[in-house]
């Protein structure tokens, strides 16, 4: 048990979290269970360790961080480890990962009902589905979604200022006000393009190249993520890779063709859209339908989920207005629902707000009809129901 204290001691100490993350002061700590899901790459062994660094001295025994990847795992079960440290005066579980460790699910379970004392907030994929695929776990767990960095704590990090994130509702009513309180600190135009290249996960901070990483990291997702936690054979692996480059390939400017794309793959149609399925569960792809549709149906568009897999995965073909709508998508994705729009409308949001996402400095003049907001990017200011597409970027 002391070599666990000693490496939760050694991490914690050497965390560096420049940004505190507004998922935080969101979760309901005084909770005995807590999931925090997440895609790699967004930061959650260092949320977790923050949390200690927070809330616990280094020499405080009650509260450790273990991570699964830890061999010693793959012979000792959460319930016995954990029933060890809640003996030893623990009262605070972080655990890395849960789902490298078999059984994990009825594991967590058996420390809910053994130790009444025991506090557990473990991290897990995006990929997972807490309750829906582990019944054991309905009724005690609270799952949150730890998401990349947003616009917002992209400039915080890079300028040193604290700006907070604003609601929907804030924006739209009182996005003029709100723009005057921030052009004044800092200019978001010197600071957009960076975000849509390279900001979204927090590793672009490493002294390595952005796009290998990345690579890397999208090639973990759908390898582990997707295999493992799905319990797909790797034999299929080579299809989910190529189906993904296709949809990245071909943009989401209009609706998928699954029948080429199963075709294109050698597999039916039904089997793409899982495959789609599992691309938007381990956040590399998300599914616009239209209002009152869903999966399994087919969507209207595919879109990677965020415009940093964009120029990852095709950079020599990344549209500016494709990026953009990918931009606006992704910022909306966390708190809101985005269907397909209309014939004057790109999207519509939370089924009563039509949005259309425009470039500012586009030529000839543009019909402004007082039914839509307009998200415009080449620009830092806005006026009634024309915004600033940046300023979406600080929703979260």
């Amino acid at each position: 048990m002391e070599a666990f204290f000693r490496t939760h001691r050694y991490l914690v100490e050497h965390t560096n979290a420049p940004v505190r993350r507004s998922l935080m002061d969101e979760i309901d700590w005084s909770d005995r269970m807590i999931g925090i899901k997440g895609t790699r790459g967004v930061g959650k062994t260092t949320f977790l360790l923050q949390y200690a660094k927070e809330h616990f001295d280094t020499q405080d025994k009650q509260c450790l961080y273990i991570n699964m990847n830890n061999f010693y795992f793959q012979g000792q079960g959460i319930a016995a480890f954990a029933g060890e440290f809640y003996k030893h005066g623990g009262r605070v579980l972080l655990i890395d990962q849960v789902f490298k460790q078999p059984n994990w699910s009825k594991e967590l379970r058996k420390c809910y009902d053994l130790y009444p004392n025991l506090k557990i907030v473990f991290t897990g994929s995006s990929v997972m589905r807490l309750k829906d695929e582990n019944p054991e776990l309905n009724g005690i767990v609270k799952s949150y979604n730890l998401r990349g960095f947003s616009f917002r704590e992209f400039i915080n990090l890079l300028t040193g200022n604290t700006f907070r994130p604003y609601s929907l509702e804030e924006i739209l009513s009182d996005h003029e006000h709100i723009i005057k309180q921030i052009l004044p600190k800092v200019s978001p135009n010197k600071y957009f393009q960076d975000y849509i290249h390279h900001g979204f996960y927090p590793f672009f901070q490493e002294q390595r190249n952005y796009s290998e990483n990345l690579l890397k990291t999208m090639n973990m997702m759908t390898e582990v993520d997707i295999l493992l936690i799905k319990q797909i054979e790797l034999k299929y692996l080579t299809k989910i890779k190529k189906l993904f480059y296709m949809i990245a390939e071909e943009g989401p400017s209009k609706a998928p063709n699954v029948s080429k794309l199963a075709h294109d793959i050698e597999t039916s149609r039904a089997t793409v859209m899982n495959y789609i399925k599992y691309l938007t569960d381990a956040r590399l792809t998300n599914l616009i339908y239209p209002v009152n549709e869903e999966f399994p149906k087919k969507p209207a568009r595919i879109m990677l989920h965020n415009s940093n897999l964009m120029y990852a995965i095709y950079p020599i073909q990344v549209g500016k207005q494709e990026a953009m709508e990918t931009f606006f998508v992704n910022s909306l994705w966390k708190d809101h629902k985005v269907n397909a729009g209309g014939r004057d409308f790109n999207y519509l949001v939370d089924e009563k707000l039509k949005f259309r996402i425009l470039d500012a400095k586009s030529p000839g003049r543009q019909r402004i009809l007082p039914d839509i907001i307009y998200a415009r990017y080449n620009t830092e200011i806005g006026t009634g129901n024309q915004i600033p597409l940046w300023l979406l970027g600080f929703l979260y």
